[in-house]
């Protein structure tokens, strides 16, 4: 998987279990895996990658937990993921088969499919929904949240 470049990541459901934590002011907390936080932080630079967060909900904490890992290239609010992939990649002058993505719902499948046809690969957590289980490369053994980003990431590694 050498010619992988960008580990592309949705966050709700991916990187966390999904569930969303509100109070009467709003969202209140969102919980992450510290072992999907290392591979992040250490393993991805080591094998020469850079992680590109895209995803559909808009959130702080998502900002401060990207801050915290030094991931500088956060895409919240985004209804089109797709579009905004090939806008970055256009940006760097890279392509879709440079890209390795996982996502667990339905609003993946689009960059999901793009990505697969380029010849990229693509992952989910063992609880996305079954269109995206059907469409993924690697399938983890992990749900959302519990350390699948992690598996993913040794597997695209190896």
């Amino acid at each position: 998987m050498q010619d992988i470049k960008y580990l592309v990541l949705d966050v709700d459901g991916t990187l966390t279990d999904g569930c969303v934590y509100m109070s009467d002011n709003g969202e209140l907390c969102k919980a992450f895996n510290i072992k999907d936080g290392y591979a992040m932080a250490h393993m991805i630079p080591a094998a020469g990658m850079e992680i590109l967060i895209i995803t559909g909900r808009t959130s702080k904490i998502v900002e401060n937990r990207c801050k915290e890992l030094g991931i500088t290239e956060v895409h919240q609010g985004v209804a089109d993921k797709l579009t905004t992939l090939e806008a970055i990649l256009e940006k760097n002058g890279s392509s879709l088969k440079e890209c390795a993505y996982m996502g667990d719902d339905l609003n993946d499948l689009g960059v999901m499919n793009a990505i697969q046809a380029a010849g990229g690969f693509v992952g989910c957590p063992a609880d996305a929904v079954d269109e995206v289980i059907k469409q993924a490369d690697f399938v983890s053994k992990k749900d959302g949240g519990r350390g699948c980003v992690r598996e993913f990431i040794e597997w695209l590694i190896k």
